[in-house]
């Protein structure tokens, strides 16, 4: 391997580092103690935007999406729930636990313009949330 592939190969290594240690962070926010209210961890998002919509995909694994609230506030949509533990599982041992439980919310700032609630809906355990353009 020459030495530009390794530095190129190291400089990649050290982008997804960064970019893990940015997702991390913001997925697995505490709160402080003795403040229930605020969320526990922040659910990944994706925004994307059509002609006339703009379409915001939040992955919320083992979420009910009727138990999430979303709406839009300030410019920004706010997704709001709790994912908490199957009831069949409350006397499992665990031996690993990835998937966060707890109060989440994101906010995810808009795109400028006007837009209002179209639809929402479940897909591969996501929420789907479609904005349409005033």
């Amino acid at each position: 391997m020459s030495e530009r592939d390794r530095e190129g190969w190291m400089w990649a290594e050290a982008c997804e580092m960064l970019a893990r240690a940015e997702r991390l962070h913001r997925q697995f926010f505490r709160p402080a103690p003795g403040q229930a209210r605020l969320p526990t961890w922040e659910p990944p998002a994706d925004m994307v935007e059509t002609e006339r919509e703009l379409l915001i995909l939040v992955a919320l694994p083992g979420v009910d999406p009727d138990q999430v609230e979303a709406r839009i506030e300030n410019g920004a949509l706010l997704v709001i729930g709790q994912r908490t533990l199957p009831s069949e599982l409350r006397d499992a041992v665990f031996h690993r636990l990835e998937i966060p439980l707890g109060r989440f919310e994101r906010r995810l700032l808009l795109p400028p313009g006007h837009y209002e609630a179209a639809r929402r809906y479940a897909v591969h355990g996501c929420l789907l949330v479609t904005l349409r353009k005033l």
